[in-house]
């Protein structure tokens, strides 16, 4: 038998590789270029299978902590607080991981290769699939990918502690239903300014795989373009990792795209664009024949198997695991007090306050001794968990979370109030007319948005037809003000853009929640009873209808979110009420002047100038020079800060000039343009607390 050194844990890892590839035949070659990665008995090597789901929790695999959606953990604006959210999933994903194959399991969803985070920008509210998305500006989605990877992957410079892998590149928000062979049209500076962006800084931050996209980009279909893998990925971003495709996409290349004729050709083509693993059985069922053909040769082979066994190593599949840092995580590792205090916290700060009309909250208890909790979604696990959901054996939902919180003296009281369906027949609403206060908990469920065969009950194939509601939470609302005198807090669920104003009126405060995770009826309860004050943000533009947007189907940028639309919102990106106020005092201006190696700088002191603590999130936002399809203003820096009441902060935040780099068209590469700029801070995109001009040389 040959000397097995890649199991020689004192060799380079590149070493490693070689060896293994070079005592691998053909044939089992091709059986690892699969996500079901077949066994090799006489290497010693077990069957692998690579697909888990990680979005916002440990995914299909049991017991695990369920933290907030991802889009609700963009609404956080917390870097540090989502990265610790990713390193309680990656321990929870280790723990499962040690568990399972100690009884000599190699189960889907029990690995340590993760699908996620979802990086895709939410251009457009009908996208069912924007909740697990970061929302719709490209800075933000990097920044908090950029930390839901360091906690995925860990800070160990040997070893993954799990494998990330940012999706699904590029261009892919939808259509849903066409998504199998829907050809985004989308020119060059909206592909590197919107689309790309959040990849390239993912890649700079050492995400270790990338899955490319089910639809075509300008005519070719994501995961045979070897223009976008090889030249860009690889070569101008010097990414080093393995490129996964989605879940039959390269069967869509022949069966529904029909770019290439056959299943053979088609796995060439991937090896050479750059694909190294496929969700399919593609590339497991044709390579050989492609080799045959003379289509692909084996070394080509032997550099995408290559890449796989890399990540393979880094994770040390094939190390002493009873040495690799992450033995040690077992049950006690999973689903843990403190693991559940995060998911709280998570909760707490992704909450938005739309509406607080005189200062309804925070709830005096003693005020309200009985309370009326009613509503479709105010007992519902679905709208506890959202999409690509793990589950938990302690879900608490606004119903149990409300009634957690008060005294047994006060009374709470629960009706489902109506459905997603009947306009007509309502229950709760002579119950709510006994109360002094009423709790409303309606809005969308993963069955109404989400991906396309999973939102079963959606209009559009997985998407939303419009903003709406629906109409008989409208009529319900409706009714429910008719019947009561007393308040009326509305809490909406949902992981997109809703018509808020076809219930406005009818609630005197009004909380969006999101899809809240498993303490979402706890971390509710703390911020109507004042326990802790409202901090969230919205991560995208609340537009008043869809019909003040161009069709689903264009990629162009031009009139798409906070960036470039110019008409009349709802609620602006990076909206958000508290039950406090804040004053900005300029400590430090930037200079009126940069060139392209400098970092414009401004210091702001943050007064809490109201009667509660609070955190607020200032924003900075760079306002462009009146050039052809520049941004109106982009997110450009933001940082959380607590403040307590009375008190003030002063923080720094930094823009680096290389920021404002904008896509020349006319010779394919970035440029600086100079003129006039301008920087505003405040606590929304519509918000402007302090402005400074600058020029650009």
């Amino acid at each position: 038998m040959a000397q097995q050194n890649y199991k020689n844990e004192s060799l380079p890892i590149d070493a490693r590789v070689k060896d293994l590839l070079s005592q691998l035949t053909l044939i089992e070659k091709v059986s690892l270029l699969g996500y079901r990665s077949q066994a090799v008995p006489r290497l010693n090597i077990p069957a692998y299978n690579w697909w888990n789901e990680g979005l916002h929790g440990v995914a299909r695999a049991g017991d695990a902590t369920v933290f907030p959606q991802a889009i609700a953990l963009a609404a956080t604006f917390n870097q540090e607080l989502v990265q610790s959210v990713s390193n309680v999933i990656s321990t929870e994903a280790r723990a499962k991981y040690n568990l399972s194959t100690a009884k000599g399991r190699h189960l889907q969803y029990m690995g340590l290769t993760y699908w996620t985070p979802n990086i895709n920008i939410f251009r457009d509210p009908r996208w069912g699939r924007g909740q697990e998305t970061y929302g719709e500006d490209p800075y933000l989605t990097s920044q908090i990918g950029t930390s839901f990877v360091r906690g995925l992957q860990g800070t160990d410079p040997l070893h993954l502690k799990t494998a990330s892998a940012a999706k699904h590149f590029v261009a892919h928000s939808g259509p849903e239903a066409t998504r199998d062979y829907f050809n985004a049209i989308v020119d060059e500076k909206d592909l590197r300014e919107t689309y790309m962006y959040a990849f390239h800084k993912l890649v700079d931050g050492g995400v270790e795989s990338i899955m490319t996209a089910y639809n075509r980009v300008n005519g070719i279909p994501n995961s045979v373009n070897k223009h976008l893998i090889q030249d860009v990925l690889r070569k101008e971003w010097g990414f080093k990792g393995h490129v996964v495709t989605d879940c039959g996409a390269l069967d869509d290349v022949f069966l529904t795209h029909k770019t290439i004729p056959n299943a053979t050709e088609t796995a060439a083509a991937a090896i050479k664009a750059g694909i190294d693993l496929d969700c399919s059985s593609v590339l497991q069922g044709d390579v050989l024949k492609a080799i045959q053909q003379k289509l692909l040769t084996e070394k080509e082979v032997d550099i995408a198997l290559g890449r796989l066994l890399k990540t393979q190593f880094k994770l040390g599949f094939f190390d002493d695991a009873t040495k690799g840092p992450f033995y040690s995580y077992r049950a006690d590792s999973i689903h843990t007090t403190q693991h559940i205090e995060l998911a709280r916290k998570a909760a707490q700060q992704s909450m938005v306050l739309l509406k607080n009309n005189n200062n309804l909250l925070p709830l005096k208890e003693a005020n309200y001794p009985a309370i009326m909790v009613l509503g479709p979604n105010a007992a519902s696990l679905d709208a506890m968990l959202g999409s690509y959901h793990g589950v938990s054996s302690r879900v608490v939902n606004f119903v149990e979370g409300i009634t957690g919180a008060v005294d047994p003296a006060t009374r709470v009281e629960y009706d489902l109030g109506c459905d997603y369906r009947d306009t007509t027949h309502f229950g709760g609403i002579w119950g709510a007319g006994n109360a002094d206060l009423t709790i409303a908990v309606l809005g969308l469920s993963p069955v109404l948005e989400g991906e396309a065969g999973d939102a079963f009950l959606a209009e559009n194939g997985g998407d939303k037809k419009n903003l709406s509601l629906p109409a008989s939470e409208i009529a319900f609302m409706k009714a429910l003000r008719k019947g009561v005198k007393k308040p009326i807090v509305a809490v909406i669920t949902a992981g997109s853009d809703v018509d808020v104003s076809a219930i406005a009126e009818y609630a005197d405060a009004i909380i969006f929640a999101w899809y809240p995770g498993e303490q979402g009826g706890n971390a509710l309860a703390d911020i109507v009873f004042g326990k802790v004050n409202p901090s969230g943000r919205l991560p995208l533009t609340f537009y008043n209808s869809i019909n003040d947007l161009p069709p689903y189907q264009s990629y162009s940028m031009k009139n798409r979110t906070y960036r470039y639309f110019k008409g009349q919102v709802q609620y602006p990106f990076g909206f958000g009420l508290s039950y406090t106020t804040f004053k900005y005092d300029a400590v430090a201006v930037p200079k009126s002047r940069y060139v392209a190696k400098d970092t414009i700088t401004v210091t702001v002191a943050i007064k809490n100038t109201g009667n509660a603590d609070g955190d607020e999130v200032v924003q900075a936002y760079i306002k462009y020079p009146t050039i052809d399809r520049m941004p109106l203003k982009e997110l450009k820096s933001f940082k959380r800060v607590s403040i307590t009441k009375g008190a003030s902060e002063t923080i720094t935040l930094k823009v680096p000039v290389s920021e404002l780099l904008k896509w020349d068209l006319t010779n394919h590469k970035w440029k600086l343009y100079p003129g006039s700029y301008q920087l505003a801070l405040g606590s929304s995109s519509a918000d402007e607390k302090i402005n400074a001009n600058f020029q650009i040389n």
